[in-house]
């Protein structure tokens, strides 16, 4: 893991930089005086300012206003878009009863306004700078960071604004770019950047947050980020495989955990600007955790004895009603009910969950009861929280010891075990169980690897309960064991699984691979019986709709981007 004191110049520098949301679109002409502008500021601090907005795209409070997110747990008006990912695939818990209510148009507002009116307005700005300076280094960062994030929005939202967007005032209405042809423009912008990584430089950036300028590195994730869009893409482009696979032969992309592309939150700071892991300050509160564990995830972890469960949970208590303790309509109130037909007839866990992992089912919503001090929380991996070492005590602001790491964590956006996965996944396609099952165990053996070396952030673990080498291994082995036994929808499934487990942390790569593939087959399904079409896509933000002439909201949650041609249906189930 990378903790370097580069932090210090972020922490000195955000004062000028944190105003990079703001209420306006981006078709607004108006001078915002929260945003950067080339009088005020050069391509240094543009190129840091990115990169926050880039890591808050993704994980974090996107809208400036902290309120947003502390309106309960789950997926929020801001959070940034893994959230949403995870929690549509049952890795974090969804507290609605039906989709088209729960993710409406309004809730993507702010990771659409960082998007263009942050990143892509700074990158408009601060090209011409950089280019007259021949800060060519400025420039390939800037092109790989807008290459991932137009993509992004490709992946969430299809038809996006690309080619005549961040132009205002000269266009204020810019027309909608297919998906396919913004995923063409994210590849030739990657091109750009690895050029632009090895060619000459009058100078490199003071404050580079992610390889402290090692351009040897940034060139191995430009091209590990043409590898996912090639792989994201093998279902619509004949030409994907091949292309991805010149990139493994070149072995010029990330294969070690030590060039992973994270986004380290220091956890310097709680006050605004807040640079904690955002999961740790939703949920090491004083009144207890905001967010409900996933019921699916943990029953996943628990049944097959996954020696991640204490890096990635803290269980402030070891008795649940329903199972240790007899129900309690207080404070768990479905122990005292039926499964619902549906999940019976699937034998899905329901309700509650043994050992003290006090989460919730998919869907339920059925309130806040005062159970703060007892909900598992986020652990020591990847939000800088607690080691479990069955303490089974209150996190919170209460005392140092309740702490963890302080939301030292990060934000997995390119890593070494991704790319395993994603070579698994190739392999499988091609009918290649054996080299699948070599990439999976490979996958597997380095994230847990990397979730394990998180134990060091919480200075008062006890890591006695640590799982030893052999117990890893022996899960590791298992599960190929099991991988190689398997067929069809078995094989799918178990490689699936572990997929979403080891992705916890980045629901882009989870949601982006269940709507690839269609697997895993075991998710929980929704509370409710009928919740409505699972989402392939997303509203337009509301903003977009109302601000742009251009964009028609769309009707339905079941249409498609452009790489996603499976079939809907059952020929193509999607848990609901």
């Amino acid at each position: 893991m990378k903790r370097t004191n580069r932090y210090i110049a972020l922490a000195l520098l955000v004062g000028l930089l944190i105003g990079t949301s703001c209420e306006t679109t981006e078709l607004d002409i108006t001078s915002d005086p929260n945003f950067l502008t080339p009088d005020q500021a050069g391509p240094d601090f543009f190129i840091t300012s990115m990169q926050e907005d880039f890591a808050r795209q993704l994980d974090g409070d996107v809208s400036g206003d902290p309120n947003d997110n502390f309106t309960g747990g789950g997926f929020q008006i801001g959070d940034g878009l893994s959230p949403l990912g995870m929690e549509l695939t049952r890795v974090m818990q969804m507290r609605s009863r039906d989709y088209a209510s729960t993710y409406q148009d309004t809730d993507v507002d702010d990771e659409w306004d960082n998007a263009y009116r942050g990143i892509l307005r700074d990158i408009r700005n601060m090209t011409p700078l950089a280019e007259d300076a021949g800060l060519t280094r400025h420039l390939g960062i800037a092109q790989f960071i807008e290459a991932y994030i137009i993509s992004t929005l490709v992946d969430f939202f299809g038809d996006i604004p690309y080619t005549e967007a961040a132009q205002a005032p000269e266009i204020l209405n810019p027309s909608l770019d297919s998906g396919e042809s913004v995923y063409a423009a994210a590849q030739a912008l990657l091109d750009q950047a690895i050029a632009n990584f090895t060619n000459t430089a009058t100078a490199t950036p003071p404050t580079e947050l992610f390889y402290n300028n090692d351009y040897t590195k940034w060139v191995k994730a430009a091209n590990t980020l043409k590898m996912k869009l090639y792989l994201q893409t093998r279902l619509v482009d004949p030409g994907a495989v091949a292309a991805f696979n010149a990139i493994v032969a070149s072995g010029n992309y990330i294969t070690d955990t030590a060039d992973d592309l994270d986004w380290n939150w220091p956890g310097t700071s709680a006050a605004q600007p807040d640079n904690r892991h955002p999961r740790y300050g939703l949920n090491y509160i004083s009144n207890g955790p905001a967010d409900y564990t996933s019921n699916w995830l943990v029953n996943q972890m628990q049944l097959k004895n996954d020696p991640r469960i204490r890096y990635y949970f803290y269980r402030q208590t070891n008795e649940v009603p329903g199972e240790e303790l007899p129900p309690d309509e207080q404070t768990i109130r479905c122990s005292l009910q039926t499964p619902p037909a549906h999940y019976t007839a699937g034998g899905f866990t329901f309700c509650a969950l043994p050992n003290g992992y006090w989460g919730r089912d998919h869907g339920d919503d059925q309130g806040t009861p005062p159970d703060g001090p007892l909900r598992s929380t986020w652990g020591v991996y990847p939000a800088g929280g607690r080691f479990d070492d069955n303490t089974f005590s209150a996190v919170g602001q209460t005392n140092v010891a309740s702490l963890g790491g302080n939301g030292v964590g990060i934000t997995p956006i390119l890593n070494a075990f991704m790319v395993d996965f994603w070579r698994a996944e190739m392999a499988l396609v091609n009918g290649d169980a054996g080299a699948a099952r070599t990439f999976l165990e490979a996958g597997m053996a380095k994230q847990i690897a990397k979730a394990r070396g998180f134990v060091s952030l919480d200075p008062n673990a006890d890591t006695s309960f640590e799982p030893s080498a052999a117990d890893v291994t022996d899960f590791i082995t298992a599960e190929g064991i099991a991988f190689a036994a398997a067929s069809g929808d078995d094989r799918w499934n178990i490689l699936s699984e572990n997929y979403f487990v080891a992705h916890y942390g980045n629901g882009v790569e989870i949601y982006n691979f269940y709507r690839r593939t269609g697997f895993p087959t075991t998710l929980q399904p929704n509370r409710e019986p009928d919740p409505g079409t699972f989402p392939r896509v997303m509203f337009y933000p509301n903003q977009a709709v109302t601000s742009n002439s251009n964009i028609t909201q769309r009707t339905s949650l079941a249409e498609q981007v452009f790489w996603d041609n499976n079939p809907t249906g059952p020929a193509f189930p999607m848990a609901n």
